[in-house]
């Protein structure tokens, strides 16, 4: 435990051995990967995404080990007993920092299946964080707005058909679909603008909730409910890194997905369309119940 240095050198280790583990982890994966791009042959293909997977896992893992190393966290975790490491989740979670991500990925690795989290396109040009997010299979939204269809009525819908045929690679091997539904980051400000129509959280977006559901429906066992909780105050990453966050409270349950949402047009049918966004509205209120609620007013 190295949590006895100042806070900078602290941040300076963990930042340091953050990039180590990138590099390093990110180069085997591209080892990897090459016979991937250059022999596609699907049962090839499938034994290479487990392997990818394997190395996924243990990339995590040694993000947990620098976290022990540099961090003195107290945390307070309810909910991860008798998940299935062999099934399909749809994670749901709020999001209020990039701490986020690594919070949930110390919490669940090797206790469901890897997280895929719906990414922009544009991120994709990441140095070496790219890469690895294109040979992970995490599937890259192609965000087309009103302005640009206007003046590309030919793109309509092709946004979504790409995210779908990334979607579909899920359905051979037992993958956690994330999604922060809320869509960006909680800030005081984003939260005012929006009138404030719940007390800790934004308004919840349901297209990658939607999209998840239109490609792998019965596929999911379940969705797996995150609330997180920064009692201290929401961190900064380099906060996070120099050792600032003292305690972390989560709470999981595991929610059964109604079946008349594991299928349908959530393309172009309006009554699913419609029913998505209900549902997205129903889970992430569920965020606020009683026990969520506590939490937030705890911290």
């Amino acid at each position: 435990m190295l949590n006895f240095l100042p806070s900078s050198i602290v941040g300076a280790i963990a930042g340091f051995l953050l990039f180590v583990n990138v590099v390093v982890w990110v180069s085997i994966l591209f080892v990897f990967s090459i016979p991937k791009i250059l022999l596609p042959w699907p049962p090839l293909v499938r034994i290479l995404n487990r392997i990818l997977h394997w190395i996924g896992e243990n990339w995590i893992a040694c993000n947990s080990g620098w976290m022990r190393l540099t961090q003195k966290t107290q945390w307070d975790v309810q909910g991860v007993e008798g998940l299935n490491y062999k099934g399909w989740y749809l994670v749901v979670s709020n999001h209020q920092s990039w701490v986020d991500i690594l919070v949930m990925q110390h919490l669940l690795n090797r206790r469901i299946p890897l997280l895929k989290f719906f990414i922009k396109r544009e991120l994709i040009k990441v140095p070496l964080m790219g890469f690895a997010w294109w040979a992970l299979d995490y599937p890259f939204l192609y965000r087309h707005g009103p302005e640009y269809l206007k003046k590309h009525p030919e793109q309509k819908g092709k946004d979504f058909e790409a995210t779908r045929r990334a979607c579909e690679k899920f359905a051979y091997i037992p993958t956690s679909v994330m999604n922060f539904l809320e869509g960006t980051r909680f800030t005081e400000a984003k939260h005012a603008r929006q009138n404030k129509p719940y007390k800790f959280l934004l308004r919840p977006k349901s297209g990658g909730l939607a999209l998840a559901l239109n490609v792998l429906g019965e596929k999911f066992n379940s969705m797996l409910d995150i609330t997180i909780v920064y009692p201290d105050g929401i961190p900064t990453f380099w906060e996070f890194l120099c050792g600032k966050v003292k305690r972390i409270t989560v709470r999981m349950r595991t929610i059964e997905i109604p079946k008349q949402f594991l299928h349908g047009d959530y393309e172009s049918d309006p009554r699913m369309t419609s029913a998505s966004s209900l549902f997205a509205f129903l889970i992430i209120f569920s965020a606020l119940s009683a026990s969520s609620a506590a939490l937030f007013r705890r911290g």
